[in-house]
């Protein structure tokens, strides 16, 4: 009796936030293990149709790095990153586009209607979704020493189409977004998953950005698991980004955080994906988990 008591103390306290978020956008981006360990990935989708049966308009976006890098290693084409970034040549480029568009959104989208939802699932290139620009040769520091590097097919975003997004979702469907982008020219682009994420947010003024990840959140000290930040202004995580204290991954995420505040997201959030129903603890407890990156 009282496990039942418990349970229903549980759904008491996520009741005022499931009538605030109440038909409000939530974008995930989905990443990291949540996206690879079988048992993670299930419970991540379940709570995202539980949030769109409860009233959320859950929007996922996802990558899909260490797929694609199981199949350059397959066909015999060794990955190149440099500064943290994958160098996208032409035959990557279609590799990329082969794993993230025809099987990492396929199977996401399948284990939705599995599990009782409706997914559609949408490239950068459906209705011009997300149109971009390939990105210009730049200096990066590679292994301590500056270089000016040309990543190829990579591409920084010019502007979010979302109104097939909105027209999906506003029929019961959850969209399914892989990050590929298109430019003028028809070319498809390889984007980062993470300012994708905040793009789109941004541009569907969301209620919530929340993105998936493999750490607890952001720490004051990295070697100090004591030192989680909770909230993070802007002024707090810029200056740590310049001062090294966030690095490598995690500064496109905080990125992405930042760029969808200047458009009117309300709230964003960094959560540990490895913690098995992170979403539903951040959206619907009075202590959430993970980082807050605030104005």
């Amino acid at each position: 009796m009282k496990e039942l008591i418990a349970k229903a103390e549980i759904l008491i306290e996520a009741l005022p936030y499931i009538r605030a978020f109440a038909d409000k956008t939530i974008v995930i981006k989905y990443g990291g293990q949540a996206m690879i360990n079988d048992d993670l990935k299930k419970k991540v989708i379940v709570d995202i149709i539980l949030l769109k049966y409860i009233g959320l308009n859950p929007i996922l976006v996802h990558g899909g790095g260490t797929e694609i890098t199981r199949l350059m290693e397959r066909v015999g084409k060794k990955a190149e990153f440099q500064g943290g970034l994958r160098v996208t040549d032409k035959e990557t480029m279609e590799l990329v586009e082969m794993v993230l568009v025809g099987k990492v959104n396929k199977e996401i989208v399948g284990l939705i209607n599995q599990y009782g939802g409706k997914a559609v699932g949408l490239s950068g290139k459906d209705s011009n979704l997300i149109i971009a620009q390939k990105r210009p040769p730049e200096s990066l520091v590679v292994e301590g020493e500056e270089k000016i590097v040309d990543l190829g097919y990579v591409g920084d975003i010019t502007k979010i189409n979302p109104e097939v997004v909105k027209a999906l979702s506003q029929q019961g469907y959850i969209p399914v977004i892989s990050t590929i982008g298109v430019d003028l020219n028809g070319e498809s682009l390889n984007i980062n998953a993470d300012h994708v994420a905040g793009e789109i947010a941004a541009a569907l003024s969301a209620e919530k950005l929340m993105i998936l990840t493999d750490v607890e959140g952001i720490f004051e000290d990295p070697q100090d698991t004591s030192s989680l930040i909770s909230s993070l202004p802007r002024e707090q995580a810029l200056d740590m980004i310049k001062r090294g204290k966030i690095s490598e991954g995690m500064i496109p995420k905080v990125e992405a955080c930042l760029q969808a505040l200047e458009h009117e997201v309300r709230r964003t959030h960094i959560v540990d994906g490895r913690i098995s129903h992170s979403l539903l603890l951040e959206i619907f407890t009075d202590e959430g988990i993970g980082t807050m990156v605030i104005e």
